[in-house]
């Protein structure tokens, strides 16, 4: 009996174990599949308060874009874009809302920079990241620029640029997700899918 318990004590260890052992690159991560349900997190607001993603998806359908950081010219592009399609998917139903490791006071730097209307929030500990499979270890040549996003919170994960659509129950509908960070998804494919998830 005793043998037994060990053995699943020890199973349940190396599982925690691997969960925490993040993939070397992007393309060894492994996210959520559409149908799975983004997990459930308290993040930290541009105002540095605690919103509840349950909550917050529970409102609306969502389109949840997860980006490097605002030191990322791509990522910057990607929400400045995001922004031009923001009406259109507002008139449709949905929520905007993008997540990066940065501290709050960083996302306050990209928010007055680029204008955005929708809702940022900080991941700096990588906990939703990593749940939702999209993080991976940081190349050493990014771990100061992360850290100071973070402000002092990651040094260690990046994720990698990803959009969600989701329904009201937090379940994934739609993904796009690129390793190569230079690719985004772009405005056109994005409305059509969420015109074809609304019908």
């Amino acid at each position: 009996m005793k043998k037994i318990i060990y053995l699943a004590l020890l199973a349940i260890g190396l599982s925690v174990h691997a969960q925490n052992d993040l993939p070397k690159l992007a393309t060894e991560i492994t996210p959520l599949l559409i149908g799975e349900k983004i997990p459930n997190f308290n993040l930290k607001s541009v105002e540095n308060t605690n919103v509840n993603l349950t909550e917050l998806f529970s409102k609306k359908r969502t389109v949840l874009v997860f980006y490097r950081g605002g030191w990322c010219p791509y990522c910057n592009a990607h929400l400045a874009a995001l922004a031009e399609a923001e009406k259109e998917l507002l008139d449709l139903g949905y929520q905007i809302i993008a997540i990066s490791p940065d501290a709050p006071a960083n996302l306050k730097v990209t928010d007055d920079k680029e204008k955005l209307n929708y809702l940022l929030l900080s991941d700096s500990t990588g906990e939703l990241s990593k749940a939702v499979g999209i993080a991976f270890k940081a190349p050493e040549n990014y771990k100061a620029t992360i850290a100071k996003g973070s402000d002092g919170m990651n040094n260690s994960f990046l994720p990698v640029p990803a959009v969600f659509i989701l329904n009201v129950n937090a379940e994934i509908e739609f993904e796009h997700i690129s390793p190569n960070f230079k690719n985004r998804i772009s405005n056109d494919l994005l409305i059509t899918v969420a015109k074809s998830l609304n019908k």
